[in-house]
This record gives structure tokens, sequence and C-alpha cells, in this order.
């Protein structure tokens, strides 16, 4: 790792803003741009859409893709477009808000366990040990089959399972921050453990679980489109990639795109996440 300043600054050229090094990392644009499209698109579904996606037209059942459907409709005369856009907005916010506790959670008691060290780290990694032995997807089904189908199951699931990760990672990076010159001098210039942590530790730990996160969000939105597929994640009449692609899959000689669709749009979704936490692991390293 290379020095530290007390000021916990970002590696940035003298003279050049954090602003600047944003807009010249190729990936970090690219993927900002990709993603607020998604979210505007799924935010403005109302607007792009005049169906509801469980209106049902049963006189227009499996239709190809026209002016009044743009996309088609499934088996139930309903718009495919409007259940695409709807179900984004399912799938992105569950993929968001599933990651939030998993991150606060786990980067507090990482950077805890790494910076007082001792039995609270034992404790803490012999719990993490545990949790990891277990293949992720199978403990977050085998959670939401425990705590109940439905987005409130995949939230519990994730808050139980994900938070590991953040933990382990913070934690390394703790160990080696805590030993740096300025985090002594600050110990002997009188300054409290908590202030410590917050205003000089933190600073340097916390980017990698920041940049963690945009994959652990491409992880939680596979993982819920997964659950959806088995029947385990948002419940009809809600719409769900997952779902989409499960009712889709028993047309694909006949309508492709039935399933086509929503999974491509989680593999756009996943592309323009992973470009942006790879501009973020430049943007964001300490120096």
């Amino acid at each position: 790792m290379s020095a530290l300043t007390a000021d916990a600054e970002l590696e940035l050229p003298r003279g050049t803003s954090l602003w600047t090094k944003v807009r010249r990392n190729p990936s970090l644009t690219a993927g900002l741009i990709l993603f607020g499209l998604i979210v505007l698109a799924v935010v403005l579904a109302p607007v792009i859409t005049p169906y509801k996606p469980d209106h049902q037209d049963l006189l227009n059942i499996l239709r190809d893709p026209s002016w009044k459907h743009p996309l088609g409709t499934d088996q139930l005369g309903r718009d495919e477009l409007s259940r695409l856009l709807y179900a984004g907005r399912t799938d992105l916010r569950v993929g968001v808000l599933a990651v939030l506790f998993p991150f606060c959670f786990g980067t507090a008691v990482g950077t805890l366990a790494g910076f007082y060290g001792g039995w609270a780290d034992t404790i803490v990694m012999r719990i993490v040990d545990v949790l990891v032995a277990f293949p992720f997807y199978v403990l977050v089904i085998s959670l939401v089959f425990v705590v109940g189908t439905g987005t409130k199951g995949i939230y519990v699931a994730f808050a139980i399972a994900d938070w590991v990760v953040y933990a382990r990672t913070v934690r390394a990076t703790t160990l080696v921050v805590r030993e740096s010159d300025y985090v002594a001098a600050a110990r002997v210039g009188g300054l409290g453990d908590l202030r410590v942590i917050v205003r000089h530790v933190l600073p340097n730990t916390i980017s990698q679980a920041i940049v963690y996160i945009m994959s652990d969000v491409v992880l939680v939105i596979v993982a819920v489109v997964t659950l959806g597929y088995l029947g385990l994640g948002a419940q009809p009449p809600t719409p769900d990639w997952g779902t989409m692609v499960n009712d889709g899959q028993q047309f694909l000689t006949t309508h492709w795109t039935l399933a086509t669709l929503p999974g491509l749009a989680v593999v756009v979704t996943g592309l323009s996440l992973s470009l942006i936490g790879d501009g973020l692991a430049d943007v964001l390293r300490p120096r």
C-alpha cells in the first residue's frame, strides 16, 4: 500500500479535481450513462407505456410487436414492454435496498474487528468463516424458504448472508491502516478511538467496500431474478424479470422475445454496474 496521509485524500494529480478524474475515466462514464438510461426508463415507465403491468387483453394473446404493443404481448395478453419496465423497477429497487444493510453492518463490524483485534476479531472471523462455508445461493435460497417468499424474505436473507464479504474486505484493509504512522500519531496526540476510526481509518478503508457494492448489487439482482424464476421472489401480480423468463421459456420456439428480453435486461444492467465498479476502483484508490 502506498503512503497514507492523515487527511485521507484521494490520489489525484495536483490541480485535478475528483469530478475531472471521473469524467476522464471511460469505464465509469460509460457505466454511469448506461445505468442512468436504465433507471430513467424504469422511472418513466408510466409515461413510456400506457398499460399497467397486470393489464390483460385476452383478445390479443401472444401478439407480435406492433405500434400498439412495441414488444408484443405474453400468454395472458399483457403488454411485454410494460412488464419489462415495471419488472426493472422491482428488481433494481430490491437489488439496491438489499445491499444497504450488509454494506453498513459489514463495514462497521470489519472496521471494529480489524482496529481492536483480540477476542472480538476472533469471534467475528469465526462467524464469517461459518457463513462463507455455505455456497452463497444455497444459503440465500434456504433463508428465503425459512423466512418466507417475497421481497421481505429477500431482504432478510441478504441481511444475514451478504455482510460477511464487506466485513472481511474492510477488516483486511483496517489491519494495515491501523499500523500506519498517522494513526499512531493521532493516538499519541490524544484522539479517542472513535475519532481515530471515523477521521483516519474509515476514509482509507471504506473505498474498498464502495467499489465492491457495485459488484454486490449485480450479485443481488441475479439472485433476485433467480429467486423469481424459482417462484420464491416477488409474488404475482408484481412483475419480475425472473418470473418473466420462467413464463416465457415455454414459448421459446414461437415467441423467443418473451424470455430473451428480460434476460438481456439483466445482462445490460449487470454490465453497467460492473463498468461503474471498475471505474470507482480507479477513482477511489487511496493515497
